[in-house]
C-alpha cells in the first residue's frame, strides 16, 4: 500500500506539490494524469526517494528516504526520459540485476519478447540506441524481475504497435501481483490500463475517480473498417497499425490491443466523416 499524507515539495519559491494526500491499495492499477508541470514526475521521484519533501510517504510501511534500498529492490521503474548512462547494454542489465538479486537472463528474455535482441546488442552503448530500443530495454529491466510495485512514466511513448501489444501482455501477467502507478499527460494513453484515474493540477488532486475495469490487459480486438472514399493519409495511419487493405483502399482489417482502443479511435477521429462502417470485435475475428 502507498500512503501519501500532506506532501509538499517546492523548488525555490515554486511549490510543485501542495499538501497532496492519496492512498493506493496494494495491487491497484492507477493512472496519474495531468498537464506538463502538474507535479506527476515530482511525485514519482518522491516515491522513489530521489527528493526530500515535507509530509509523509509510506510504501508497504517503509519510508522512501530511510528505506530506499529496500523499496527500490521491489520496485520496477520506467522513466519518461532515458537516463544518460555511459554503459553498454550488457553492463546495464548486469548492474540492474545485481541491485535486486535478479536473473539477468529474465531481463534479456523480456527484451526479446518486446522485439529487442539484447544479446546481439550486448556490447553496444546504451546512449547510442534509438529511442524505441532504449524504451524496450528499460521496460525489460523493470519487468524482468519480481516486483510488488511498478512505477511507469509515459512507458509506451516510443514503442511500435507490436511492442505496445507485448507490453500490455506483460502488464497483464503482473496485474494480480503488483501495484501499478502509470503516469501520462494523456488520459487516452492509459485509461484502458487502469482501475482508477488521479489527475493532478498545480500539485493538487483535482480528480480521483474509479473507472470501469476494461478487462484483460492482453485482450485483442479485431477491427473491420470501411471508408466512403479512398484517403491516402488514412490508409497510411492504418498501415502503421498493421492493417491490411482491399476493395481499392476502401476496406481495412486488422487488430488493436484492447488497452489501445481509445488511442486507436483518437487516431481515426480526423477521418470520422469518411467512415462508413466500423466494427470492433472483442472475441477475435468473426467467421466469414
Amino acid at each position: 500500500m502507498i500512503e501519501v499524507e500532506r506532501v509538499t515539495k517546492a523548488f525555490g519559491r515554486t511549490r510543485v506539490l501542495d499538501g497532496l494526500s492519496i492512498t493506493i491499495p496494494s495491487r491497484q492499477r492507477v493512472a496519474l494524469v495531468g498537464a506538463n508541470g502538474a507535479g506527476k514526475t515530482t511525485l514519482i521521484r518522491c516515491l522513489l526517494g530521489q527528493y526530500g519533501f515535507e509530509g509523509r510517504i509510506s510504501i508497504d510501511g517503509m519510508s522512501p528516504r530511510s528505506d530506499r534500498r529496500a523499496i527500490l529492490k521491489r520496485t520496477g521503474f520506467v522513466p519518461q526520459l532515458p537516463p544518460p548512462l555511459r554503459l553498454t547494454v550488457g553492463q546495464l542489465i548486469q548492474f540492474a540485476a545485481s541491485l535486486c538479486d535478479a536473473e539477468p537472463g529474465r531481463m534479456v528474455e523480456v527484451a526479446k519478447r518486446l522485439g529487442l535482441d539484447a544479446d546481439a546488442l550486448r556490447n553496444h552503448s546504451f546512449s547510442k540506441l534509438s529511442g524505441g530500443q532504449k524504451q524496450k530495454l528499460l521496460i525489460a529491466v523493470a519487468l524482468g524481475r519480481d516486483t510488488s510495485l511498478l512505477i511507469m512514466d509515459e512507458p509506451a511513448a516510443n514503442l511500435d504497435p507490436d511492442a505496445r501489444r507485448i507490453f500490455f501482455e506483460l502488464l497483464g501477467e503482473r496485474s494480480q501481483h503488483a501495484t501499478m502507478l502509470i503516469s501520462s499527460h494523456r488520459l487516452d494513453e492509459v485509461a484502458q490500463l487502469v482501475q482508477r484515474v488521479v489527475e493532478l493540477d498545480h500539485g493538487r488532486i483535482c480528480l480521483d475517480d474509479h473507472v470501469a475495469d476494461s478487462g484483460a490487459l492482453d485482450a485483442i480486438l479485431w477491427c473491420h473498417l470501411e471508408l466512403s472514399r479512398s484517403e491516402e493519409s488514412a490508409a497510411r495511419i492504418l498501415a502503421e497499425w498493421g492493417f491490411t487493405t482491399r476493395a481499392e483502399g476502401l476496406c481495412f482489417e486488422g487488430s488493436v490491443p484492447g488497452p489501445d482502443r481509445l488511442r486507436f479511435l483518437g487516431a481515426l477521429a480526423r477521418y470520422s466523416g469518411l467512415i462508413r462502417n466500423l466494427r470492433l470485435e472483442a472475441e477475435g475475428q468473426p467467421d466469414a
